[in-house]
């Protein structure tokens, strides 16, 4: 059952971050989701690694998290993309 939430939570996380980064309609919808769901799965291993908490609860802290790895990630990777 958790991974099903983390899946959803991923998506609109990716989607959350898209619209940060303003990256909403260069990489298509579905890039951004699964670009939001590995940068999240970051985010909130790299929180867990850290001591700041459980990859396997919800939070305010791990919601910042998971969109700070997904826009850094999508940010990254529209870096490359120009090159």
């Amino acid at each position: 059952m958790y991974i099903l939430l983390w899946l959803l939570f991923g998506a609109v996380v990716g989607w959350l971050a898209s619209i940060v980064m303003n990256k909403n309609h260069s990489m298509g919808l579905l890039a951004n989701i699964i670009i939001g769901l590995v940068g999240s799965a970051l985010g909130m291993w790299l929180m867990s690694i850290l001591g700041f908490g459980s990859v396997d609860s919800f939070s305010f802290l791990g919601l910042l998290v998971s969109v700070g790895g997904a826009s850094l990630l999508i940010a990254l990777i529209s870096s490359l993309k120009r090159r």
